[in-house]
């Protein structure tokens, strides 16, 4: 059977991450997406994007938040867009994560993409960063 999540609350997205990140234990950092459709229903495409340790200029932030904007819409129009950042290491939330979050927040505001909690995998946990908090 094919895991097909429906998202109607912050719970739903975080269980879903876990399921999906599942076993924990990561050798580098990626930004992962998916698009989470107007019904909840979560599209079955995930996209990993490997090796971003470093949070890039927020012009390349917004760049890439507009290109993934613009395909979540080809292939799920009205589409909410669900983004998680993984990384090795068993500590919580550091202020690179809360960065991450921050201009994904951010060029999804300027985008006009709309977003759904970020969260954050570490080898230890899956986390929220919700927008309040970045």
């Amino acid at each position: 059977m094919t895991y097909r999540p429906v998202i109607s609350t912050q719970a739903d997205l975080e269980r879903m991450w876990r399921h999906l990140m599942e076993p924990l234990g990561f050798g580098g950092s990626s930004l992962w997406f998916l698009p989470v459709g107007p019904d909840g229903e979560v599209h079955p495409a995930i996209v990993q994007v490997e090796d971003v340790d470093l949070l890039p200029p927020p012009e390349e932030v917004l760049a890439m938040v507009a290109g993934v904007a613009s395909v979540v819409d080809d292939v799920a129009p009205g589409a909410r867009v669900a983004f998680l950042r993984s990384r090795p290491g068993r500590r919580g939330v550091d202020a690179d994560d809360r960065a991450w979050a921050r201009e994904l927040y951010a060029a999804a505001r300027t985008v006009g993409v709309a977003l759904e909690v970020v969260h954050l995998a570490t080898d230890a946990d899956v986390l929220p960063l919700p927008a309040d908090a970045a």
